[in-house]
């Protein structure tokens, strides 16, 4: 077998091995594609179903971000609001505030409610009272947001970091989650605007899919041109 015979040969082999790889790439975006619709639909019918009974202490260790965030859930209780927090936020209504205030349940647990927007001018409005509210559960977030990390000593939030809002606030235990409220009837000025929750998923699966399956298609071509011109020499 001469040199050039064994270097085609060996091109080919790589090309017919990057076409492989490829196709597997593609097939797997694929399986993940599949994977991706299906959370969403999951999520879609847990932020629509009735609002259920919110989950009680015993069950909190095993409430998890994939299987249980926005479950659309109901609390009755009372609201805590000498210990409300503000966390900075950005929303379609502009930048301003979260408004999370404890919630004592009928119960005796205690749950971090996100209430809704309110403006950075915004003295920080009182509950309703012993209330009835629903909204959708949201699993506490780590680390800092805007780029920064919360400062409790200085009373800076930038997260809606359950654990180091209730520390801060002397709340003890609380639930591993905190509750967007959902939206009401307009308010009087000041009031917090709840319903804000944005629901968003990347899913680019397909574009990857294709981006795989034409890499795939470019190599099997490789092999195709590799061996025309094996046969055009040998001619």
């Amino acid at each position: 077998m001469t040199r050039s015979r064994r270097a085609r040969l060996s091109v080919a082999l790589c090309a017919a091995l990057l076409c492989l790889g490829f196709l597997a790439l593609g097939g797997w975006q694929l399986q993940r594609l599949q994977w991706k619709n299906a959370l969403i639909a999951q999520v879609d019918a847990r932020v629509h179903a009735a609002p259920a009974a919110a989950p009680g202490v015993a069950d909190w260790p095993r409430l998890r971000k994939q299987s249980d965030e926005y479950r659309h859930l109901r609390l009755q209780g009372r609201f805590i609001d000498e210990r409300a927090t503000r966390v900075q936020a950005s929303t379609e209504l502009g930048p301003g505030y979260w408004l999370l205030t404890p919630f004592r349940s009928d119960d005796g647990a205690t749950v971090l409610v996100n209430r809704g927007f309110i403006a950075s001018t915004t003295a920080l409005p009182a509950g309703p009272g012993h209330a009835s509210i629903t909204g959708l559960l949201r699993m506490s977030e780590r680390g800092g947001a805007f780029l920064r990390d919360n400062n409790p000593v200085a009373n800076r939030w930038y997260a809606r970091d359950v654990q180091a809002i209730a520390a801060a606030r002397g709340l003890g235990p609380v639930a591993p989650y905190f509750l967007d409220q959902d939206g009401g009837p307009a308010g009087a000025p000041g009031t917090p605007v709840g319903g804000l929750t944005v629901i968003a998923f990347n899913n680019h699966h397909l574009v990857y899919a294709l981006t795989w399956f034409a890499l795939s298609l470019m190599a099997a071509a490789g092999c195709v041109l590799v061996a025309r011109s094996g046969k055009s020499t040998t001619s």
